[in-house]
């Protein structure tokens, strides 16, 4: 077992049937999985939907968890599958649906962020997220969370590697094409133009 892991420890005795463990990793770790479904599927209600789901998941697989692997990177594995099965089972009009609400949710945060005492800043500062909501809408789902595991979660390349069952070659190549993606949808938005999918 890994030394410096308590969360792998935490793990084994899941599989034990112990309960309390279970609840220590989800208190843990509940927020970031939710953040990082969220960055998936665009909708808060919706990520929170997901993480549950995950949660389950992963308390169903603590029996077959093996305890020389990192937690996290476990999690994360658990994490991205199950997203990426969700976003097969969207269709387009679905996703359009979902980009449409959380446009206007921003709209309706600058439209506040505009009454307070630093509005350029406040309105630059939305801006700019819309931006990086822009770019990854549109990542492919495997740039999408390779980027959310390394830029959001600070998780290694060999860790990501694990966690989407890939190599870490093919996980740089992600990063870098999401990366490319961001640059550009910020170097679009400097220039005044409301970032697309068309730019990626």
């Amino acid at each position: 077992m890994l030394a410096d892991d308590d969360d792998a420890r935490l793990m084994v005795a899941v599989g034990r049937g112990d309960r309390a463990a279970f609840a220590a990793l989800f208190d843990r770790h509940q927020a970031g999985v939710v953040r990082f479904c969220g960055r998936f599927v665009g909708n808060a209600a919706r990520a929170e939907e997901l993480a549950q789901d995950v949660f389950v998941k992963l308390y169903k697989a603590a029996g077959r968890y093996s305890a020389d692997a990192k937690f996290k990177t476990f999690l994360y594995r658990v994490a991205t599958n199950h997203c990426l099965n969700e976003l097969r089972r969207f269709d387009e009009k679905r996703q359009q649906e979902a980009r449409e609400m959380s446009e206007e949710q921003h709209e309706t945060a600058l439209d506040l962020e505009a009454s307070t005492d630093s509005p350029q800043l406040s309105l630059e500062g939305k801006e700019l997220e819309r931006a990086v909501a822009a770019a990854m809408a549109a990542m492919s789902a495997r740039e999408k969370a390779a980027f959310t595991m390394c830029r959001f979660e600070g998780m290694a390349y060999r860790d990501i590697a694990q966690a989407l069952e890939s190599t870490e070659s093919a996980v740089k190549s992600l990063i870098h094409r999401a990366t490319v993606t961001v640059m550009k949808h910020v170097e679009a938005w400097q220039q005044g133009v409301l970032p697309s999918r068309s730019l990626a």
